[in-house]
Parts: structure tokens; C-alpha cells; sequence
């Protein structure tokens, strides 16, 4: 059976991470968090202990190591061999890594390392522009959305079990404005894929949304 190359694009906190994840773990694929190289370039950028510039983030990814490890249905995401999988994790990294995503320099480097990724096959990969721009070549592309409520109390939910005290009212604020972020900036931004498939999980169970990706790849 040939392996496929999958693209996922969306919104933050349309689920994509987590059932991408599962669905590459009942496939034998490798999953690619495309998302958590952009966090790993913000963190390394917070890790200065400056404002944070354009040419500061510029200058970073200049000269970072990023690696990604899947092992055990698990990314690990390593910064210059350092493992960072939690810390990239963090509200401060949330809040600037638009600005890190929409610095050409910042995605042609992240770009290259992600197509090489994929030459394979057996892939799943998730972000906001691989149907559009990084694996325009894909062989499934699907589009996952859901409402700004769901997402935020998804977002709600997560953060709180990690420990930290969110505000409902401001997350969807926050999500509100990365949306407009990511669909308005002027380097590969957010839109679904004239070839892509969408799928709304505002009303799906993290199951069937695993479900409904893997019928398509099978």
C-alpha cells in the first residue's frame, strides 16, 4: 500500500495536533507538527531576554537547530539538542509565535526543513499553509475548523490541566486575533486549499475526527 502524504491546515486550536497524532499512529506514519517548529523559534527568541524584534527573531532562526522526534505516539521537539517539547508549550510562546510565523526568513528555513521531512512519504503534517504552500503535492488535504467557542474552551481545558490560570473571555479574544493573524499576514497565510476538504469538529468527538482521516487515507 503506497504511503501517503497528508496535509493538515487550520485555525489554532481546531484539534489538529491531537488527532493528527493518532491518526499517524494507527497508520504507521510519521507525524510532523509543523506548529511546534514555529513555537520552537519563538521560545529560543524569548530565551534572549530582549524585545522582541523582527531582526531579533530574524537573527535566531539564522542559526538554530531544529529537530523533531517521534517516538512512543509522541514529538519531541528539540532546540540546539535541547529537549523543549513542554516549554514551547507556555502562554508567552502562544503570544508571539504569529509574529515568528509571518517573518519570510523564519518560513523559508522551516519550509525546506519540512518538505525534506516528507520526501518519503508516509507523512502527516499540520500547520497553516502545507496544502497551500509546503506540500502543495499532497495526496490528501483536508481543512480542520471549528467555532471560536469550541476552540477556546478546548484551549480552556487543555490549559487548566496543565496548571494555568486562563480567562475564558480572553481566549477567545487571543484566538479571535491569531485568526486574523494568520489569515491576513502577507507570507503563506491561512486559507483552506481550492483542493482540500473541509471538516468542522465543532460537534465531533476527537474519534471521529481520527475516523474520518483515516477513512480518506484508506
Amino acid at each position: 500500500m503506497k504511503k501517503l502524504v497528508v496535509a493538515i491546515d487550520g485555525p489554532a486550536g481546531a484539534g489538529k495536533s491531537t488527532v493528527a497524532q493518532l491518526a499517524a499512529k494507527s497508520l504507521g506514519y510519521t507525524y510532523i507538527d509543523t506548529g511546534a517548529m514555529y513555537r520552537a523559534v519563538a521560545w529560543k527568541t524569548l530565551q534572549q531576554n530582549q524585545e522582541v524584534t523582527d531582526e531579533l527573531i530574524v537573527d535566531i532562526v539564522s542559526d538554530i537547530s531544529v529537530v523533531l522526534e517521534y517516538k512512543g505516539g509522541k514529538t519531541f521537539v528539540y532546540v540546539d539538542g535541547k529537549d523543549v517539547s513542554g516549554e514551547i508549550r507556555t502562554p508567552e510562546v502562544t503570544g508571539i509565535v504569529s509574529q515568528v510565523a509571518a517573518l519570510r526568513p523564519v518560513r523559508e528555513k522551516l519550509v525546506e526543513l519540512q518538505r525534506n521531512m516528507a520526501t518519503q512519504g508516509g507523512v502527516i503534517m499540520d500547520g497553516r499553509d502545507i496544502a497551500t504552500n509546503v506540500l502543495p503535492n499532497a495526496d490528501i488535504k483536508l481543512f480542520l475548523t471549528a467555532s471560536i467557542a469550541e476552540r477556546a474552551q478546548r484551549r480552556y481545558d487543555e490549559m487548566k490541566a496543565k496548571g494555568y490560570d486562563v480567562d475564558m473571555d480572553q481566549l477567545k479574544k487571543d484566538i479571535a486575533a491569531r485568526d486574523k493573524a494568520d489569515s491576513e499576514r502577507e507570507i503563506s497565510p491561512l486559507v483552506q486549499a481550492e483542493d482540500a476538504e473541509l471538516i468542522d469538529t465543532s460537534d465531533m468527538s476527537i474519534d471521529e475526527v481520527v475516523q474520518a482521516i483515516l477513512d480518506r487515507c484508506r
